[in-house]
């Protein structure tokens, strides 16, 4: 502890964890972090006051808590195990949290490997975007042990604006992809829409008229009408490819739960075709711009 506050170790400094980081610095947090491949980020922290270590075994080492914010499941556990992973350096009594959105099954299985150590292992998965995360406004979906989440409460209420604790370990995860398939699914619909329209020589204006009226509106809707309409894909800024993996994700997590998924298949369908053709950077509004030239516009 330095100044009443717990030392951080961050590890992935990507856009989300390189603005949770500078949020926590500019609070006094002190901060480990370790190099990746965003090295303006960790140069940037380091600017800032943070140490530079080298592998996650020493941020572990560091830190009373570790918090990770990766693009995957595999990347998550690439940094947890191993000789030179956070279980092997964590410390006992320190908590370990994963931000990202993760499959549950691999977030149950290193939840008992860090236990092992003596620390504690919670899912936070995050709503919101970067800039939020600056302002400490995210919105926190945590899961894990009770006693866990009122310790490091005051640092979720530090990064976010809305914070719950939805129930044991996995729990985050699970609604987080069960809310990012909704999302998705949706964004892609309203996208298939606008670019049917196209193909049947309606005006995009004139079909958001229409449907903006009635109970389709949503944040959603006006997140891909926004590209539909006026060529701006920033309102949601995550991109095609994050999004086909997160629908992957909860179609494996319903595997796991011995379920099909039924309505997720067309948007996993259509993200996917679209990383295919080379458009996994580019923003999921922007699947109208896909969709409609797959469709090829007016007959």
């Amino acid at each position: 502890m330095s100044n009443g506050k717990p030392s951080i170790g961050f590890i992935g400094l990507g856009l989300m964890g390189a603005a949770m980081v500078e949020r926590l610095q500019g609070l006094g947090y002190p901060m480990t972090v370790m190099a990746n491949r965003s090295r303006a980020n960790v140069e940037a922290a380091v600017a800032r006051g943070a140490t530079e270590v080298a592998t996650a075994r020493e941020v572990a080492s560091a830190s009373d808590i570790v918090m990770l914010c990766m693009d995957t499941s595999a990347s998550v556990e690439a940094r947890m195990y191993g000789p030179d992973g956070v279980i092997a350096g964590v410390r006992s009594g320190a908590l370990v949290i994963d931000f990202g959105t993760s499959l549950p099954d691999s977030t149950k299985r290193i939840g008992p490997a860090v236990a092992e150590r003596g620390a504690t292992y919670m899912d936070a998965p995050l709503g919101r975007t970067p800039s939020h995360a600056k302002e400490g406004k995210l919105n926190i979906m945590a899961a894990g042990d009770e006693a866990a989440y009122q310790r490091v409460l005051p640092v979720f209420r530090d990064l976010g604006e809305n914070v719950f604790h939805v129930g044991e370990l996995g729990a985050g995860h699970t609604l987080k992809l069960i809310n990012n398939f909704f999302a998705m699914t949706t964004a892609c619909g309203m996208a298939e829409a606008f670019a049917m329209a196209d193909r049947a020589g309606i005006a995009r204006d004139r079909l958001y008229q229409v449907m903006s009226a009635g109970p389709l509106r949503s944040g959603m809707m006006d997140f891909v009408a926004a590209n539909a309409l006026e060529g701006d894909p920033s309102k949601l800024a995550f991109s095609i490819a994050n999004a086909r993996k997160d629908v992957g994700y909860y179609s494996r997590m319903a595997e796991d739960l011995g379920v099909p998924t039924i309505m997720s298949v067309g948007a996993r369908q259509a993200l996917g075709l679209a990383v295919a053709q080379g458009q996994g950077d580019r923003m999921v509004p922007e699947m109208v711009d896909y969709l409609a030239g797959l469709f090829g516009g007016k007959r």
